[in-house]
């Protein structure tokens, strides 16, 4: 327990966005930014369990701040911050496709949206037992060097058939316009013949 709350501690002394956020309130306040850690843990918890707009609430946690760091790491010049929020969207795109077929039975649950966020969270934790690194490198980094040949295979040519139908689409279009300006244009092109000149007789 000890290590754990130490552990806790030390995250909240490393300068981020969200300890920073901290130290502002807890200048302005005087209240502990551990204590305020806790609290707005607690808050948001039993807000995932029992608030109104949990799903919401749930994605811009597992969104918002990921995103905010992923800009600035795509900003900096070092290249492993880089690579750790890169697998980090890997893992929460592998799992948006899986809860986009199991959603409909799992929202069911009270605790679905708390136990979601807990995920997403230790999936972005700044701790070596990171869950999108252990999730990659177990599950998906080897399913995707045993398959990615064959997807590569399909994509290609999936691409190739796409572009061959949109090159035969094309020809065609553009066969279909020029036959149809064609009757318009012989036609624009011939000069119309002169009035018949009247008849001098009918003159006289």
């Amino acid at each position: 327990m000890g290590s754990l709350q130490q552990r806790f501690q030390s995250f909240l002394e490393r300068p981020n966005l969200l300890t920073d956020l901290l130290g502002r309130v807890e200048a302005k306040t005087g209240v502990k930014r551990t204590y305020l850690a806790a609290g707005s843990i607690t808050f948001v918890g039993l807000y995932l369990v029992f608030g109104y707009g949990a799903s919401l609430l749930c994605n811009l946690i597992g969104f918002a701040y990921p995103a905010y760091v992923s800009i600035k790491a795509i900003e900096s010049s070092s290249k492993e911050d880089d690579t750790t929020w890169l697998t980090y969207w890997v893992v929460y795109g592998v799992f948006s496709v899986a809860e986009f077929f199991s959603d409909i039975f799992l929202y069911w649950l009270p605790f679905y949206y708390f136990g979601k966020c807990l995920f997403l969270l230790w999936c972005m934790a700044p701790v070596s037992w990171n869950g999108s690194q252990m999730l990659y490198r177990r599950v998906i980094r080897p399913c995707f060097l045993k398959h990615h040949q064959t997807v590569d295979s399909v994509i290609s040519s999936l691409s190739g058939s796409a572009l061959d139908a949109a090159s035969t689409i094309t020809t065609e279009a553009t066969g279909q316009a020029e036959g149809s300006e064609g009757p318009l244009s012989m036609t624009a092109s011939t000069p119309a013949s002169p009035p018949a000149a009247r008849d001098s007789s009918a003159f006289s």
